[in-house]
């Protein structure tokens, strides 16, 4: 990845969830982890809409994974004694409401961006939750989800090469998940102390906590390339001629996609290409080379 854990690392001070205490806060959580997992079978539009033959077997492993997640945490919650709730809006907004129109918009705002968000909750969860069975499964998770957030990051990298106008696009959509984020933030601030009133030794550290995982976004989006200067460089009304751009961007282009919908039924209409078009001359197909040594399996197996 293009950020390490410990930039992504929070210093919670030592200080614990409890899963007696914080049986009802835990539960809050973990739904929205849940349904953050659920929000994988959107990866199989991605999947049809694959660039190439290893992007295609990225994702049909991702959907996988992410369907294990499902079932880690369900299993967490049954082990903990908590049950599936509905995820708050601003969650479902970041995980689905999110959802690219395009295969940049995936890689950028839901794999490089929204994953990278889950990885840093998921880092914050590792490091407080007293709950070392729930805290293994979580560890196994990181894997894969920072497996994700590399593929987003490289993907976003390629895709916004020599495109200006892309980028720009890109990085006005990130701009609202970072507001999107804030947003859960501002909520959260209300679970910041315990029922007799005092602060939660974990959850008072949650606007700083929030506040280093845009620090982490914006610190990505200038690795990748798609920011090229410290947001605070960027005047409020130069922020949301982004925001405008992008989302003015995107309302014509589904503009022109439905104007043009009869044209492309057409025979002769030109047709978006996917991989089922042009996969004879993907490198890993025209490339392919048994290893080195190895023998060709001739068996009827």
């Amino acid at each position: 990845m293009l950020l390490t854990r410990e930039e992504m690392t929070f210093d919670f001070g030592g200080a614990k969830l409890d899963p007696e205490r914080d049986r009802e806060l835990l539960g809050w959580m973990f739904n929205q982890f849940l349904y953050g997992e659920m929000t994988g079978i959107q990866v199989g539009h991605w999947l049809y809409d694959a660039p190439d033959v290893n992007a295609a077997r990225f994702l049909a492993r991702q959907s996988l994974e992410e369907m294990q997640h499902v079932d880690n945490f369900l299993r967490i919650m049954t082990s903990l004694g908590l049950s599936p709730g509905e995820a708050h809006w601003a969650v479902r907004f970041l995980s689905t409401g999110m959802m690219g129109g395009s295969w940049a918009e995936h890689v950028a705002l839901e794999m490089a961006q929204g994953e990278g968000f889950v990885l840093m909750a998921f880092y914050g969860v590792i490091d407080t939750l007293d709950h070392k069975p729930s805290v293994e499964i979580l560890r196994r998770a990181v894997k894969q989800e920072e497996r994700h957030v590399e593929f987003g990051e490289r993907e976003t990298a390629k895709a916004i090469a020599g495109k200006a106008w892309l980028r720009r696009r890109l990085l006005g959509l990130s701009l609202v998940s970072m507001w999107g984020v804030r947003k859960l933030a501002g909520y959260m601030a209300k679970r910041t102390n315990l029922p007799d009133g005092t602060p939660h030794p974990v959850m008072r550290h949650l606007p700083e906590f929030l506040a280093l995982a845009n620090r982490c976004a914006e610190l990505r989006l200038r690795r990748i390339g798609v920011l090229d200067r410290p947001l605070a460089e960027l005047g409020g009304w130069r922020r949301a001629a982004l925001v405008i751009e992008a989302y003015g961007g995107k309302a014509l282009g589904g503009l022109a996609r439905l104007v043009t919908w009869p044209l492309r039924l057409l025979p002769g209409w030109p047709k978006k290409k996917r991989l089922t078009d042009h996969y004879l001359a993907d490198p890993h197909v025209a490339g392919f080379r048994l290893p080195a040594g190895a023998e060709p399996d001739v068996s009827d197996a």
